[in-house]
């Protein structure tokens, strides 16, 4: 799956939250309907098997509650994509990375092999398909994620290479896979922010602390024979550099990965470095951009819905663009494209009480074109219109108006991207409203069941209000296209 993820610690933040964010994306020329859905403990497997890999693993008996992004629809497994449980930690799994042929070999992907020949089928390891629903129901805390997800892999391996983030109020982890079997993992720093394309990541590691102390790293308990063994490591001055050890540096990386992380850096930070020109000091093909930055100011969920929605707006390479060296539109990968399955913001917000703490941005189809919510995460229910994704097209959910609206807005770019403007501002500040509306209710509130049921009305209303602003702005794009059909004429009949 091709994604992009960011992730920003908690003193670079706007409002002192950690936050994580990932683009779920499906294959290229597919598009895979999503829903927002809560799982309970009692609809939690015990026995668990893969329906990629066929893996069976057996789950502990005490899962918690939580809510989860899975496929609408039924054929290759739940693929849970993100979520947030009862103990208020949340994951986004996961981000497809690549690797080099040295780590490949060394450790490979546990694939599945099916019965042929007489020889009995071999389960592969785990993978996205799995991830969230193996390791989020059992967690309380982002460091518990990451030593969870870290045995299951030591154990059963993987079939693929992914990024994984963990959060809790205080902490966010980065873990990334290592071949079949192995896997490193980072705290982010809390002053700092992350970007993420389809490529590993982290630019630098600390063995001792990862082996030890743990303050900041983790591993692998086997990563330094590893490295050793295999000749892993490519420094000249003896500090490990993940990304060299571990990643790829492809050409299809300077055309389809580093541009994204590229523009991301260059929207947090515009005035750090030199991003453009003859002297840039980072350009989209760089292969050494930085895995985290300090922001040049405090991120909201609103810079965060622009990166992950862009284009490459303000460069040459926008394929929207009216400016510029046509040749070069559409050059790069851009980060929000046609087939952006979901965007899904976790938010936690330090001050609030535990059961108000989250809140879960969503979004569906091309981030483009859509509009991300807030919902608050700790309920017993999500709200039918974002839950309810049929495999029929409908207007009755919000995944299936977001697809219109994107693909009408693309086909009518010039006139329709005002509307789209102000639908997803629209929608935004009615979710901040009514979010602040709902936090000084609870204020109030100390009944646990009245303040459930306060979180359940809040998401309740931000849906209606959400359904009714999607829409006005579907009828709006489905105008601008109807008015630019090619049977049109000046005329009127009358």
């Amino acid at each position: 799956m091709a994604c992009t993820t960011m992730l920003v610690g908690k003193k670079a933040t706007y409002d002192g939250s950690t936050m994580i964010a990932r683009n779920d994306d499906s294959c290229s020329g597919r598009f895979t309907p999503k829903k927002f859905v809560v799982v309970h403990p009692e609809e939690q497997p015990v026995h668990y098997k893969s329906v990629i890999s066929h893996l069976e693993i057996e789950l502990p008996a005490n899962p918690m509650r939580y809510t989860s992004m899975p496929n609408a629809l039924e054929g290759e497994g739940i693929w849970a994509g993100s979520g947030v449980n009862e103990a208020q930690v949340g994951i986004t799994a996961t981000e497809t990375l690549t690797s080099n042929p040295r780590v490949l070999g060394a450790d490979p992907l546990v694939v599945y092999q099916p019965a042929k020949d007489g020889n009995e089928e071999i389960p592969g390891g785990i993978g996205e398909e799995d991830i969230v629903s193996i390791v989020l129901p059992y967690i309380y805390s982002a460091r518990e994620g990451v030593k969870r997800l870290g045995n299951l892999l030591e154990k059963y391996g993987t079939y693929e290479m992914n990024g994984i983030a963990f959060q809790d109020k205080d902490e966010i982890w980065w873990l990334e896979t290592i071949g079949g079997h192995h896997w490193i993992a980072r705290r982010v720093p809390d002053d700092a922010y992350v970007v993420m394309p389809n490529q590993l990541g982290l630019d630098q590691f600390d063995l001792e602390d990862a082996l030890n102390a743990q303050k900041e790293y983790m591993c692998s308990p086997d990563m330094r024979e590893f490295i050793e063994k295999n000749y892993l490591d490519l420094s000249l001055d003896g500090k490990l550099n993940p990304r060299d050890a571990f990643g790829s540096h492809d050409d299809s990386d300077r055309v389809y990965n580093t541009p994204r992380a590229w523009y991301m850096l260059r929207c947090m930070n515009p005035r750090t470095k030199v991003w453009d020109g003859p002297n840039a000091e980072y350009s989209p093909t760089s292969d050494d951009l930085p895995w985290c930055m300090v922001p040049e100011k405090k991120i909201t969920a609103e810079d965060v819905k622009y990166v992950l929605s862009s284009h490459y707006q303000g460069t040459p390479y926008d394929p929207y663009g009216s400016y510029g060296e046509k040749s070069m539109q559409g050059a790069y990968r851009s980060i929000g494209i046609n087939r952006n399955d979901f965007i899904s913001l976790i938010q936690m917000r330090p001050e609030h009480e535990k059961d108000s703490r989250t809140i879960e941005w969503v979004a569906y189809a091309s981030n483009a074109f859509n509009a991300m919510v807030p919902f608050y995460a700790d309920v017993e229910e999500t709200p039918e219109y974002l839950s309810n994704t049929t495999e029929t097209v409908s207007t009755d959910n919000f995944y299936w108006n977001s697809r219109m609206i994107a693909a009408m807005a693309d086909a009518s770019y010039r006139s329709s991207i005002f509307h789209i403007e102000r639908y997803q501002e629209h929608v935004m500040a009615k979710g901040h409203e009514l979010i602040h509306r709902y936090d000084a209710l609870l204020e109030q509130e100390k009944d646990a069941q009245k303040r459930l049921a306060l979180k359940t009305e809040a998401n309740q209303k931000i849906a209606e209000m959400l359904k009714k602003a999607s829409l006005d702005t579907l009828d709006k794009v489905l105008y601008e296209l109807s008015c630019q059909m090619k049977n049109a004429y000046s005329r009127s009949d009358a």
